[in-house]
């Protein structure tokens, strides 16, 4: 029982189970995929819990650190992403999930693995939230400038990505009102675990004929999501030794600069587009749990 239940709590086997549901069993998809805007909206707020507190710890100025994060996810990773996609992907839906995976904000892993690794917290904290507030008005102003403006919904992109972005932040006000963090934080992390899964499950259910079909279209994908984990992950470690940043505060920077949050570009693009546009973003959310397994690997055992 208990290694049934270690199993249920571990990362890489729940988003492992979620990629062979969805190849095996991939008609509930199709019904599922209505539940994954207010999946994202839960995932979202159980991460301000563990977030927004911690902002007021700081006792200088946030500009600094929230403008680094806003610099890290966006001038960094963004433009990596983009600009390899723009050489290796050539199907316009993919290339739309491309854009959409550039505009979104640092995964909300960034904190906790911050946390674990002894990185620099206040960075990782008050980084993300500047580029989840950046974010308001970097996606609308990445998706006109990348993507025909005629073919996308503007206005509904712009309030989906406002919605998600503001509405946990009011949830989380409500729950520290109302004393509900103490009873959440005991099942925080396993519900954010198997909410991911049903993201993953549902791209990967929905998108089941071209995984098995067509599983060369996704390679350039898979090469695209390598490189800007384990190669741009050593480019910034190195180029910030090179600076003599210090190891928290590197520790942070990497995070910030390699781990987008695919799950809301997985979200938005399925919403606000097609099945397909969403491919990429799970392609990229196994390969950062691939990546993130790696670091954990690297940094306990330096």
């Amino acid at each position: 029982m208990a290694k049934l239940r270690a199993l249920l709590h571990n990362r890489n086997f729940i988003l492992l189970m979620a990629i062979a549901t969805g190849l095996l069993f991939d008609h509930a998809a199709q019904w599922i995929k209505h539940l994954v805007l207010p999946t994202l909206a839960l995932i979202l707020t159980l991460a301000m819990t563990d977030i927004s507190g911690r902002v007021y710890e700081y006792r200088r100025s946030p500009l600094i650190p929230a403008l680094v994060g806003v610099f890290m996810s966006y001038v960094i990773l963004g433009n990596f992403i983009v600009g390899l996609g723009a050489f290796l992907i050539h199907d316009e839906r993919l290339w739309i999930g491309f854009i959409i995976m550039a505009a979104v904000p640092p995964a909300i892993a960034v904190v906790p693995l911050a946390r674990l690794w002894g990185g620099s917290e206040i960075y990782a904290v008050i980084g993300t939230i500047g580029a989840y507030i950046g974010a308001l008005v970097i996606i609308p102003v990445i998706a006109s400038g990348l993507l025909d403006v005629h073919s996308i919904d503007m206005t509904r992109l712009i309030v989906v990505a406002a919605v998600l972005i503001f509405l946990p932040f009011l949830l989380y006000k409500i729950i520290m009102r109302r004393g509900l963090h103490a009873k959440i934080e005991p099942i925080k992390g396993i519900l954010i675990k198997w909410c991911h899964f049903l993201i993953l499950y549902t791209i990967v259910g929905l998108n089941r004929e071209t995984i098995i079909g067509q599983p060369s279209s996704l390679y350039p994908v898979a090469a695209i999501a390598l490189t800007s984990t384990f190669l741009l992950g050593f480019l910034i470690e190195w180029i910030g030794a090179r600076l003599r940043i210090s190891k928290e505060k590197l520790t942070s920077l990497r995070l910030l600069g390699t781990l987008k949050n695919y799950a809301l570009a997985a979200g938005l693009a399925l919403s606000l587009f097609s099945k397909d546009t969403a491919l990429p973003a799970a392609v990229f959310m196994i390969f950062m749990m691939i990546y993130i397994s790696w670091l954990d690997f690297k940094l306990r055992w330096a």
